[in-house]
């Protein structure tokens, strides 16, 4: 069985509309600038990120951390504190906002790859979506960019192949919104205690089919929700209760596609079929 632990960094524009909300707007109308809201996800980056980091570390968890690449230029002490404890930097756009809304897809795929790429000494591999978004172009466009994986498909327990129209590999490793602390605590406002008893109870399940085929289990974190006083202590006794079992390797999103790809190697493309009649000599 194979956890895969992933730490997401963003960066919200106090410009826009926040992303998430604690605390709604009087009567109900979205405030600009939100500083009740946008506070509470600044509390992560400037506080959760580093508790969260303190329990990964004590733990000798190494998680894949999606970030905005704006989080390099706008938090670079966080960045800095990943890049020195050889965490996988994996791409997460530019900025938290919809790729639906992007006037430029490829140029913002692009540049997010490359002010990662040239902070972290190397291209990232993999990409979540801001907000888990995608077009029907997504996918083709980080494929024709050198990406190799995207984590925003919850479609199975192993990963797959995808295909692309330009032909280029693509992997989709499988995410997790059922052990997803926005999910759980941001939408569906479940008590803390409630992030370890789901996430337990779904590790018994895929902890016991792992006897017979590989199985992977994501949970996902954001600084300003795991990172919280009162979920930390939950978050961490769920890692410990994990990691304390047999047959159980805890990697990041690289290790485990290259186990795919070696186990799994990527099917060529079929050669289209040509149409119409031969031309007669």
């Amino acid at each position: 069985m194979i956890l895969w632990p992933i730490l997401a960094l963003e960066v919200w524009d106090i410009v826009r509309a926040m992303a998430r909300m604690v605390i709604p707007p009087p009567q109900g109308v979205p405030m600009i600038p939100d500083h009740p809201n946008w506070s509470w996800h600044e509390y992560g980056m400037r506080v959760g990120f580093w508790r969260i980091k303190r329990m990964l570390d004590d733990l000798g968890v190494r998680p894949t951390v999606t970030l905005n690449a704006r989080t390099i230029e706008d938090y670079p002490r966080a960045a800095d504190a990943v890049l020195e404890a050889g965490w996988e930097f994996n791409a997460h756009s530019y900025e938290q906002m919809p790729m639906h809304k992007l006037k430029d897809e490829r140029a913002v795929i692009d540049k997010s790859l490359k002010i990662i790429g040239d902070f972290a000494g190397k291209p990232p591999r993999g990409w979540f979506g801001p907000g888990l978004t995608q077009t029907y172009q997504t996918i083709d466009h980080l494929a024709a960019a050198g990406v190799e994986y995207i984590g925003d498909w919850v479609l199975d327990d192993q990963p797959v192949h995808l295909k692309t129209t330009g032909g280029q590999p693509m992997v989709a490793l499988p995410y997790n919104y059922e052990l997803h602390d926005i999910v759980m605590m941001a939408i569906q406002h479940h008590p803390s205690e409630v992030y370890k008893n789901r996430s337990l109870d779904y590790f018994e399940t895929i902890y016991a089919e792992s006897h017979e085929t590989t199985r992977i289990m994501a949970v996902a974190m954001h600084p300003y929700l795991s990172g919280s006083p009162h979920r930390i202590k939950y978050v961490r006794e769920t890692f410990e209760h994990i990691l304390s079992h047999p047959g159980l390797v805890c990697w990041d999103g690289e290790q485990i596609l290259d186990w795919f790809l070696k186990e799994s190697p990527a099917p060529k493309p079929r050669k289209k079929k040509g149409g119409g009649k031969k031309k007669r000599k």
